[in-house]
């Protein structure tokens, strides 16, 4: 049975379509506040009882939220955010900003003093052949989760996406660890992405036994041996262990 030219366009449409429609082109903003020694709790109050619902009242989702487990991070707090578009995310932090209800939250908190020493941002889009859609699990909130950063030398980004797709992330579940998101850092001037993600463990100890088991596994041997062939791919990797906090999707 023969196809029209006509039909296999319309075909082609459709799928494209579809793809569209399952791809997420969100922009995601990662976000490290550094706070004021002492001042962390108040931090976490100001979120969980105003910034997260004036947030969402500007189109801002808030993905998750997590406290790092390392005593040198203790006053440290990482979220996510997530937006429509690049210009959507300007034009929410503006009104944001300008917001009385904002502005009074914010005052009425300083009361005791500055909160926020400073803050770090990345911003990144979802790595469409690693993740089609977050997952806002909450089936054990007592997880401990993993933010891994890879940095990849000069023109070798597209291995360590490729190699995590074909190779890593099934090794990461044969060896109890949750994939939970994989993005792609969106970069000034078109400078290569890093590619940043979250795994999910059981606790502290399983996280020690599945990366052991990991890393002596045969087959995550011979699959970053192939990879490297052409040459080494990652330059540094930067991890944080993370607990959730109570009011974070993603727990």
């Amino acid at each position: 049975m023969k196809i029209s030219i006509l039909s296999l366009l319309l075909l082609m449409i459709v799928s494209s379509i579809s793809f569209a429609k399952k791809t997420d082109t969100k922009v995601y903003e990662l976000r490290i506040y550094h706070c004021h020694p002492g001042r962390l709790n108040a931090l976490i109050a100001r979120f969980q009882n105003h910034t997260t619902g004036i947030f969402e009242k500007h189109n801002m989702e808030n993905v998750g939220y997590w406290l790092p487990t390392d005593p040198e991070k203790s006053n440290d707090l990482y979220y996510i955010l997530a937006y429509p578009s690049m210009e959507a995310r300007n034009e929410s932090w503006k009104a944001f900003g300008s917001d009385p209800e904002w502005k009074k939250v914010a005052s009425e908190s300083e009361a005791d003093g500055k909160i926020v020493a400073s803050v770090e941002s990345t911003f990144m889009k979802m790595e469409p052949e690693l993740t089609k859609k977050l997952k806002n699990s909450i089936a054990n909130p007592e997880r401990l989760f993993e933010l891994r950063s890879y940095y990849c030398l000069p023109g070798r980004y597209p291995n360590i996406v490729a190699r995590f797709r074909d190779h890593t992330r099934a090794l990461f579940k044969s060896h109890g660890m949750e994939n939970i998101a994989y993005w792609g850092s969106i970069e000034k001037d078109n400078a290569q992405s890093h590619l940043v993600y979250i795994i999910a463990h059981k606790d502290a100890e399983g996280a020690k036994a599945s990366w052991d088991a990991f890393r002596n596994d045969p087959k995550w041997k011979a699959a970053q041996k192939a990879s490297e062939e052409s040459g080494k791919i990652v330059e540094k990797v930067v991890s944080v262990m993370l607990k959730p906090l109570p009011f974070s999707k993603i727990k």
